[in-house]
């Protein structure tokens, strides 16, 4: 316990430095939204997956391969990683060049400038409130990590985690948030490192690991498990996990990465070098394999219920092939994984409050403040957002509601899925119809949440995994995106 609370006391100082330093950097409203165009492509990228690669990355994710087998490894790692490669390359040159000719500060304010529609952009603001359920869900799951490596109650994790994360995103914005996510995803590096090497001489010992998990089940060794309820089909593995990880991108902390450079040279170098680390946090869902021959089953058994806990597979092998001050500095990494997700997530809910939802405000009432009082206003309002925020979140994750969980994932697929079409399509054609992309939109919206929630009710004999929101995600992809495309082509 004396370890942990002197390794995240270090960390907290370190942290809070790079944020000091950050707002250093920040004198203005553009700024602490996406910085001043002089970040490189290496502090992007590695931002960038830090970002992405959010604590379910490191510890949720390895349950899911230890249940499900390859087939889960394939869609949870190497399809989500093509998908995201993909549409990182797809939509961040033209979004940067549209963005930086138009001044765009945020994907509302991008979509609104691109279609030349402030209800465009008030509706993507409004939407994207959805993302403050995700920030709960995160909040949440610091809190538990924290109260289990040091010791403390839920109410004071919750305040350590808010008023310190906050504190420093508050103050520096955007440069905070990418100069403590090159620390964090440093630390993040460092450990992935070493759990696969763990692994590595794992599968090196005499034990043939492979033979031991077929043995058990030989369907977790296919590329697609017939017993999995989410990965049963080749549509559940591989295209789905592809078109979400493209989804993902849409996220409002992901693609303005974008914006933080001034060429494509730039977009390109950060791509690169985001692929490269991103890919070596994917390694880690390998624990789920690792954990077969290392953990015994009643570990992994909660002690109060009996039930089967697959969120426990990582901790329990981490402690299993590490001695306890190794472990303890691990954890306090994990913790800095799940903060480098937070912070991004709180930069962008706070701009878009303030630029797409205050100001657009003001704007369609004729408010006659100039452009610089409006900025100043907006610079403030933001501070304000992060503070109110803060508070909100604190509340609700103190107590809460039951469908939170279902309504973070799946809202956050939500969120995405109604960007992706007059994203897209704004990167790709010239002449783009709001009309269009609007319906589809709204279409996107419709099918995912009809199909998670209905589905099973309304196709009683389908195969298909309604329960798994990255399937229903994918076809409300197909069925929005398809359209979108044809539609702009026939013309």
């Amino acid at each position: 316990m004396t370890l942990a609370w002197i390794l995240f006391s270090a960390y907290l100082l370190g942290t809070a430095y790079l944020g000091w330093l950050g707002h250093r950097k920040t004198d203005d409203f553009g700024s602490f939204a996406i910085g001043k165009g002089d970040l490189s492509p290496i502090q992007v990228g590695v931002t960038l997956a830090a970002a992405t690669a959010s604590a379910a990355t490191f510890i949720i994710n390895p349950g899911f391969v230890y249940v499900h087998g390859l087939s889960a490894f394939m869609h949870l790692g190497f399809s989500v990683f093509l998908g995201l490669v993909v549409m990182l390359s797809i939509l961040s040159f033209r979004f940067r060049r549209i963005g930086a000719d138009a001044g765009a500060l945020t994907i509302p304010d991008w979509i609104g400038k691109r279609y030349d529609s402030p209800g465009f952009s008030l509706y993507f603001a409004l939407i994207n409130l959805l993302a403050v359920a995700f920030v709960v869900l995160l909040v949440g799951g610091i809190s538990i990590v924290m109260q289990k490596l040091l010791g403390v109650n839920n109410v004071t994790a919750l305040i350590i985690t808010l008023v310190f994360v906050t504190g420093y995103v508050l103050f520096g914005g955007t440069y905070a948030h990418v100069y403590t996510n090159m620390f964090q995803g440093f630390l993040m590096i460092g450990v992935t490192v070493l759990v696969i090497g763990s692994g590595v001489w794992l599968m090196m010992g005499e034990t043939d690991m492979w033979s031991l998990i077929a043995e058990k089940n030989p369907n977790l060794l296919t590329g697609v498990n017939p017993e999995s309820n989410l990965y049963n089909d080749w549509f559940s593995v591989y295209l789905s996990g592809f078109l979400i990880g493209g989804a993902l991108v849409c996220q409002p902390h992901i693609l303005t990465k974008a914006l933080y450079v001034k060429t494509d040279k730039a977009v390109r170098r950060y791509i690169v070098v985001f692929s490269v680390v991103f890919l070596l946090f994917i390694m880690l869902l390998l624990a789920g394999f690792w954990a077969h021959v290392s953990v015994p089953p009643e570990q992994l058994v909660d002690a109060t219920t009996g039930a089967f806990r697959q969120d426990l597979v990582m901790t329990v092998y981490l402690q299993t092939v590490f001695p306890d001050w190794l472990f303890t500095v691990i954890s306090v990494v994990l913790l800095a994984a799940a903060m480098s997700t937070l912070d991004g997530l709180l930069v962008g809910i706070s701009t878009i409050t303030a630029n797409d939802l205050v100001l657009n405000i003001l704007a369609r009432r004729k408010n006659k403040m100039s452009e610089e009082q409006q900025m100043k206003f907006a610079f403030q309002t933001g501070h304000v957002v992060l503070i109110l925020m803060a508070i909100l979140v604190f509340f609700v994750a103190l107590h809460p509601p039951k469908l939170l969980g279902i309504f973070g994932q799946v809202g956050v697929y939500g969120l995405v899925l109604a960007a992706v079409p007059p994203l897209l399509v704004g990167v790709l054609f010239r002449e783009p119809k709001i009309a269009v992309v609007w319906t589809m939109s709204v279409v996107a919206l419709l099918v995912h949440f009809g199909l998670y929630f209905f589905g099973e009710q309304l196709f009683p004999n389908s195969t298909l995994a309604f329960a798994n929101p990255g399937l229903t995600a994918a076809i409300a992809l197909l069925v929005s995106i398809t359209p979108s495309i044809l539609l702009h082509i026939k013309k």
